[in-house]
């Protein structure tokens, strides 16, 4: 079997699409040394309400002129709005009980000052303990950013034993995918349509939600939703 690699910047609360890839992968690299974006999935996802679709944000500032690993989170207040958001949210889903908890945890016990901290937290509890995902998780803090991009991400998974680059549809504007052949790295290409429905609350269902949905309304069998079972 090829060793199949995958390398995305890490996101707030990511939606199920993200944990997808990571079990689709034998080793996952959150790659949070390049610029950090706003109004992009760094610092915000989506829950689903009675009243519509709702962005939790995480405060970081306007600055872009920094990586993800550097960005600061200075406002402390955000973490109780976050709570009660999706507490109100989806305290009747049928097992919001189950990780009433770790939300607490997330929220009420722990301190964050650095959103990548965050981001890879809650990505690696997620995964590890409800989903059961065993890909290993891993960094790209240790790679030069003085190479192109494909360049980078091409020695990332060479670094990582892989066979197979597993990318994101995105990448197919920019990703030089001869430089990977040439380098013996076959390149496979993530598909996130079709995912199958499960009872959701609050009206016509949505995909682009935080992985918390899924859980909230599945449980343990959160799993049968995605397609991967690695």
């Amino acid at each position: 079997m090829k060793t199949v690699v995958s390398i995305v910047q890490s996101n707030y609360l990511p939606w199920k699409g993200y944990f997808d890839i990571i079990a689709a992968s034998d080793v996952f690299v959150f790659m949070d040394n390049v610029q950090y974006t706003n109004r992009d999935w760094r610092n915000r996802n989506k829950i689903k309400t009675s009243n519509g679709m709702q962005w939790l944000t995480v405060p970081c500032g306007s600055n872009v002129s920094r990586l993800i690993c550097e960005v600061e989170i200075s406002d402390k207040q955000w973490q109780k709005k976050h709570f009660n958001s999706i507490y109100h949210a989806y305290s009747k889903a049928p097992y919001f009980g189950r990780y009433v908890e770790f939300l607490k945890t997330v929220y009420f016990e722990k301190s964050w000052r650095n959103l990548s901290d965050l981001n890879q937290y809650l990505t690696k509890t997620i995964a590890r303990e409800f989903l059961s995902i065993e890909t290993k998780l891993t960094d790209s803090g240790r790679f030069s950013n003085n190479l192109g991009s494909s360049q980078r991400l091409l020695e990332i998974v060479k670094a990582n034993g892989g066979q197979v680059y597993l990318s994101g549809p995105a990448a197919k504007d920019y990703l030089d995918v001869s430089m990977f052949q040439r380098a013996g790295v076959e390149v496979q290409w993530m598909d996130y349509s079709n995912y199958p429905l499960y009872p959701q609350l609050h009206g016509e269902f949505q995909h682009q939600v935080t992985i918390l949905d899924l859980l909230f309304h599945c449980g343990s069998n959160a799993r049968e939703f995605l397609r991967h079972t690695k």
